[in-house]
């Protein structure tokens, strides 16, 4: 019942953000008595603190909490291809420190992981917090990441397949380093603060040079008995790969949909080619799910409604009931983000006990 008590009481104080007893009581259905002796007890803990009046009440002021976001922190990073992309948060979820490290696609797995580590300490560090308070690193990465955080198929980084990515993230803070794919921890992202935030069942496509997708059902992550749901750009007959590399053979990508916008009908019809193989893969997926919500996000997504435009259009020659298609709210930042999500989720329902 104690601790009942206490994930009633310290709940309720995360969504008000500062609170009286005798709210927090109406709104856990606790008693007063219970509620400040839970609170002194999380207070001694270091998980909330008593705030002060303000100046000039009058009388015996009502005792105020807040939670102590800055109690403990969490690292979410992304392992890519061309980059390294880190971010921390408090307990809240604000992000406090980003830092980026340039890699490049044949980089061997050492170097690549030590780049990592060298990025999320450098963001921790420059944070101005201590080590300690980090309290879980959450990494994505391209690839099938298996429940244990080990890298069980990567096809696109060198040495990638069997690193145990949860394993190693974890030493650089000596705490808990959940593991995930790139897309996965993307549509988490989406989902908690971005373009997915009021749908239940989603489907997430990361396009760019290695295109990959995730699968939100009831606003859970579905990642499958082995970590690989979504993951049809391995489908050769998708013809994802293919696309992506013929988009950018005459050019970069960013220049390929500049073109296109400004009206060049070269361009419009390379665009128009790889939405229409984006469109396969994505009307398989929705198909099967049938969502609410299909997010493009990663580097193209930045294209807007020139890639959105002709994609929405072969996706409703291809599916029985075409769901809206929307842009990404994050670009390139969804990845570190997502892991700062699931780091968190960790945290609270570990630490915490939430």
């Amino acid at each position: 019942m104690r601790k009942v008590n206490t994930q009633a009481t310290l709940s309720a104080l995360r969504r008000e953000g500062v609170s009286t007893l005798t709210r927090l009581g109406r709104i856990t259905g606790l008693s007063r008595q219970t509620v400040e002796t839970v609170l002194d007890e999380l207070k001694d803990r270091g998980w909330v603190r008593e705030v002060p009046p303000d100046e000039g009440v009058m009388g015996r002021p009502a005792r105020r909490f807040a939670f102590r976001a800055d109690a403990g922190y969490v690292v979410g990073v992304d392992v890519g291809h061309e980059r390294i992309v880190v971010s921390v948060a408090d307990l809240n979820g604000e992000v406090v420190a980003c830092e980026r490290a340039a890699v490049s696609e044949r980089t061997a797995a050492p170097e690549r992981l030590a780049a990592a580590r060298r990025a999320a300490l450098a963001c921790v560090d420059g944070a101005g917090v201590s080590r300690t308070r980090v309290l879980a690193v959450s990494v994505g990465t391209p690839g099938v990441v298996d429940r244990s955080g080990r890298v069980s198929l990567s096809i696109t980084l060198p040495g990638w397949t069997g690193v145990d990515l949860a394993g190693v993230a974890g030493r650089w803070f000596g705490c808990p380093a959940p593991a995930a794919n790139d897309a996965n921890l993307a549509a988490l992202a989406e989902h908690w603060r971005g373009s997915a935030q009021h749908a239940s069942d989603v489907v997430y496509i990361l396009v760019g040079r290695w295109p990959g997708a995730a699968i939100l059902i009831g606003g859970s992550l579905h990642r499958g008995r082995s970590g690989a749901a979504g993951e049809i750009g391995t489908l050769r007959q998708a013809g994802w790969a293919t696309a992506a590399i013929e988009l950018v053979k005459e050019g970069g990508a960013a220049e390929v949909f500049a073109a296109a916008e400004a009206g060049d009908a070269h361009a419009a019809r390379r665009v128009d080619r790889y939405a229409e193989k984006l469109a396969i893969g994505a009307s398989a997926l929705v198909l099967a799910v049938d969502p609410d919500l299909l997010v493009i996000g990663g580097g193209y997504s930045r294209a807007g409604d020139v890639l959105l435009g002709p994609l929405r259009r072969h996706l409703a020659a291809l599916c029985l009931s075409a769901p809206e298609v929307v842009a990404s709210t994050f670009g390139d930042e969804s990845v570190a983000l997502g892991g700062v999500r699931l780091a968190l989720d960790h945290v609270e329902r570990e630490v915490l006990g939430l």
